[in-house]
Formats: structure tokens, C-alpha cells, sequence
């Protein structure tokens, strides 16, 4: 039996790979990743911590690690860096790739429908995977960004992300944001998936694009849609240069889309 869907476990390892071959060129792991307030060697060894923590949860190993918030998720970051003091190239490029291996492997073991407590909710074994790719494809294209490499995001591994987008949004919505709210909302990927999100009371729901007459579509290009949902990038130069498009009969909810969302 194979737990993973589809293209899944290939995309984690050579995602895990690339990654590591950037930081391996990594000249120095002291300097700063842009947009960030941690060092390159911070954030690879974050993102090597954090695949270490995947593949325990996958084992069915729990990890307490804060309660699902920005706040705490922050909290719970700083705090592992602090007891891991492990900042070169080599060791933390080999501890990024290993143990996103590791995780394949304790994955493949486990039960896929049972729900495992994570950083973000329960989620069960192939959502989780989703997770750990849009995990290291955030804190991938960081890396890549400071050494002026190009990064590792593109269409096929993006729309692996969605099981965890779809899961996740509910969990990282902007109070502010969405008080007062009542949108339907059809998400298309250029040439690929499409979601619905339906925001009401306070609240949002994601699932299949099953509105008759959706408020809102939004047509993205799928790596412009995964930086902004993780924060990378900017979703104003998106849509100033045609890679967000917004229609419908209330299309100026368009570009309240990206803000209803605090990527954690």
C-alpha cells in the first residue's frame, strides 16, 4: 500500500535535494536571507529541525510544538534554534535532505487515515506530506533567494501543496480580515486544480469549486500563488503584471483574497 498520492514522495526528495545542493554553495552561512530576520544558517537549520520533526509525527511519534498560532509557532521556533547550535553548510544540508528521506520512509509505515497532531492541526499522513513539501519549498526558495539561485517552486510541485493549503487556510485566516465577510470564492491555478473558499460568520471553509455562481474567480499563476500564500512575495506587483486576475459579480473581492490569510 502506498500511502502517498501520486508524485508526492519523488517531489520531497528532490525537493530535499536541491535544497540541500543550495546549501552546500552557501559561502557563508552568517549572512542574511532577505525578507527575514534570520541568518542563512538559521533558516537551514530551522528547516532541517523541522523535517526531523515530520518524520517523527510520521512515525507516529508525537511533538508538541506550540498551538497552531504565528505567535506560538514563533515561539517554538527560536526556542529549537536556540538548543541547536549546528550553523555549517555541510551538516545542515545533509540534515535537510536525510531527514526528509526519513520521513518517507516512517510515512510509508503508518496507517494514511489516521490523524496525527501537527504544528497546524490534525492532518493525516498524506496531507502531512503536503505539508512538509510546502514547508521546505517556502524556506527553499528563502535559501536559493539569498544566494541569488534560482529556486526550486515550480507548477507540478505547487499543486502537490494543496491538500495542506486547503487544510490549512481554515487555521491561518486574519480575524480583522474576514469580520463581516460573506464571499464565495473560486481559486483557479493557471492550467491546473481549482478550490472553492467560502468565507461567512467569521469563519472559512475550503473544498472542491462546487459554486454555481462563485462571488468571485481568481486566476493565479501557481508559483505566484504559493509565494503569496506564504508571504515571499508581494501580491500587488502579481496582479499589477497580470499573474492574479480577478472576475465575477464582485470581482473587487479579488484582491482582499491574499490578505483574508496569515501565512504562519
Amino acid at each position: 500500500m502506498t500511502v502517498l498520492p501520486d508524485g508526492l514522495a519523488e517531489a520531497i526528495r528532490d525537493t530535499a535535494r536541491d535544497i540541500a545542493e543550495v546549501i552546500r554553495a552557501a559561502p557563508d552561512t552568517s549572512a542574511p536571507v532577505p525578507r527575514s530576520t534570520w541568518t542563512f544558517g538559521e533558516a537551514a537549520a530551522h528547516l532541517g529541525q523541522a523535517n526531523e520533526l515530520m518524520a517523527d509525527l510520521a512515525a507516529g511519534r508525537p511533538r508538541p510544538y506550540g498551538d497552531g498560532t504565528p505567535q506560538s509557532l514563533a515561539a517554538a521556533n527560536e526556542a529549537a534554534l536556540a538548543a541547536f547550535p549546528e550553523r555549517a553548510a555541510g551538516p545542515l544540508a545533509d540534515l535537510v535532505h536525510d531527514q526528509a528521506l526519513a520521513f518517507l520512509d516512517a510515512v510509508e509505515q503508518g496507517d494514511p487515515a489516521e490523524l496525527l497532531d501537527t504544528p497546524l492541526g490534525p492532518l493525516d499522513r498524506p496531507t502531512l506530506g503536503s505539508y512538509l513539501l510546502t514547508h521546505m519549498l517556502g524556506h527553499g526558495y528563502d535559501l536559493a533567494r539569498a544566494l541569488g539561485r534560482p529556486h526550486m517552486v515550480d507548477r507540478t510541485r505547487v499543486e502537490l501543496t494543496l491538500p495542506f493549503m486547503l487544510a490549512a487556510m481554515p487555521r491561518v485566516t486574519a480575524p480583522d480580515a474576514v469580520a463581516g465577510l460573506t464571499a464565495r470564492y473560486r481559486v483557479r491555478l493557471w492550467g491546473g486544480a481549482r478550490f472553492g473558499v467560502t468565507v461567512a460568520d467569521g469563519r472559512v471553509t475550503t473544498g472542491p469549486d462546487t459554486a454555481a455562481r462563485p462571488d468571485c474567480t481568481v486566476l493565479t499563476e501557481p508559483v505566484a500563488f504559493l509565494l503569496m500564500a506564504l508571504g515571499r512575495i508581494d501580491p500587488r506587483p502579481v496582479m499589477a503584471t497580470g499573474r492574479a486576475l480577478a472576475w465575477g459579480r464582485k470581482p473587487w473581492l479579488g484582491p482582499r483574497f491574499p490578505s483574508l490569510f496569515v501565512a504562519p
